[in-house]
């Protein structure tokens, strides 16, 4: 981490002289002080990334000022340098705060390379904090819409469950419903969120693939086996594993999987050692295991272990209250991933999205506007946007004029004007005089009302 700013600070001019000269050839920027006092007003003003601060300093000595460090910025790296015979000190120090300790006389080397092996452990525990403040921004409790009745007791139901102690939580819902979502929500919301968050579709691999994945292989366990491998469960230890798709495991995985809730422990696949797990289990399904329980096809037994708590995602259609919301939250991510600037939704386009049974459930709506932002560039969502199967299962529009109703809070004549004409040019295949025929319109009042809404430059 070249061009940090270090603090060196020693009562004696020729240590801090040597070190200064030292860590300026390699590439440092280097502040030196020869009391406590000055080292911390230079901490305050300067804010250096590390400091090398002498134990034995007049006036204020090494511990106070460490703990004062500490205090202002408990990010700033300490390396103490101590004089020989005073290692009891060194290890209060490190009990203080310290990162490491350097005894006197030093070798500038030595002193090197803890300066450079320091620097980049902060470089790290900084973008591992942006990293894990990242996924917390977008799985978090607070990314998930949910105005509606239903979602907000699934997310009451969520921070409860985070907060809790619980081993198991089966998530039930639709395809498409954000079962990934709540899983994550619920790891990042709990003791847990530091450790490792796990996934894996359990329909996506056999069952010999997966027994492999989860529990992990010793080597020669099985033709391919060349090396040990450590499985999903382990790697996962303290954390959070989410089984995705659990509906589909076949029996013989259900079983190993039901021996690791009951034991805490397992083996990997041709070994013998029973390896202890500490692993909060999330599973979902779209499927109905009750019914497979009655089919044979599931576990009675796992079936219970595993819905100790279950949460029930309601779909789309059930939650209408949730549509709009998401679409401009979805608006507004597409927007900044793809430089856009979409600002709204017309009247009929919302209708529209408002009425729509959702069969693909948010996962569909999201597909929907992305394709909306990317394809289009006028800066409302109008009715022509939206894909031709939502708006020809919507409503009574497409079944003629006869039919159409006015909904409650009004509608632009406009959009109906323009969905006429793009039904029109849809039903003549692009022959602009039989379209033009079947609105009863003229061909150059046809043809104008293209130019006036976008269907003809």
């Amino acid at each position: 981490m070249r061009n940090a700013r270090i603090l060196v600070v020693d009562d004696e001019h020729l240590i801090r002289w040597s070190l200064e000269q030292s860590l300026k050839k390699q590439g440092y920027e280097v502040m030196t002080a020869a009391s406590g006092e000055e080292a911390l007003k230079q901490v305050l003003e300067e804010v250096p990334e590390l400091v090398l601060l002498d134990i034995q300093l007049p006036g204020m000595d090494g511990m106070a000022v460490l703990e004062k460090i500490k205090e202002i910025d408990s990010e700033i790296i300490v390396i103490m340098v101590t004089a020989l015979g005073i290692l009891e000190t060194a290890v209060k120090a490190m009990r203080l705060g310290a990162y490491d300790y350097i005894n006197k006389p030093f070798n500038l080397d030595e002193l090197s390379i803890i300066v450079k092996k320091a620097l980049e452990n902060r470089q790290l525990r900084k973008e591992v904090a942006q990293l894990r403040s990242v996924q917390e921004s977008k799985f978090g409790i607070n990314n998930i819409i949910g105005d509606s009745r239903h979602m907000k007791q699934v997310l009451d139901m969520v921070r409860k469950v985070a907060k809790s102690d619980a081993s198991t939580v089966l998530i039930q819902g639709e395809s498409g419903t954000g079962k990934e979502l709540i899983a994550r929500a619920i790891h990042m919301e709990s003791a847990r969120k530091d450790q490792p968050f796990m996934a894996i579709n359990c329909a996506a691999l056999p069952e010999t693939l997966l027994e492999s994945e989860l529990m992990g292989h010793e080597k020669g366990a099985f033709t391919d086996a060349k090396v040990q491998k450590r499985g999903l469960f382990e790697m996962s230890d303290g954390g959070t594993i989410f089984l995705d798709e659990i509906g589909d495991m076949e029996l013989g995985m259900q079983a190993k999987l039901l021996r690791v809730l009951e034991e805490r422990t397992f083996r990997r696949v041709g070994g013998t050692k029973e390896i202890p797990v500490d692993v909060r289990i999330v599973s979902a399904t779209n499927q109905e295991l009750l019914q497979k329980i009655e089919q044979k096809t599931f576990r009675n037994d796992l079936y219970y272990r595993l819905q100790v708590i279950p949460i029930y995602l309601p779909p789309l259609r059930e939650r209408r209250d949730d549509i709009m919301p998401l679409v401009e939250f979805f608006i507004h991510h597409y927007n900044k991933e793809f430089a856009k600037s979409v600002v709204g939704v017309s009247k009929m386009a919302r209708k529209f999205l408002e009425e729509y049974e959702w069969p693909g459930n948010v996962r569909e709506l999201r597909n929907i506007i992305e394709r909306a932002i990317i394809l289009e560039s006028e800066d409302t969502l109008m009715l022509e946007h939206l894909p031709r199967e939502l708006v020809s299962k919507t409503g009574d529009f497409s079944s003629g004029p006869m039919n159409l109703r006015i909904p409650p809070e009004g509608i632009d004549i406009e959009d109906v004007e323009r969905e006429l004409i793009r039904q029109s040019l849809e039903m003549a295949d692009g022959n602009q005089s039989k379209a033009a025929k079947k609105l009863n319109l003229g061909i150059d009042a046809f043809r104008y009302r293209m130019k006036k809404f976008g269907f003809l430059t």
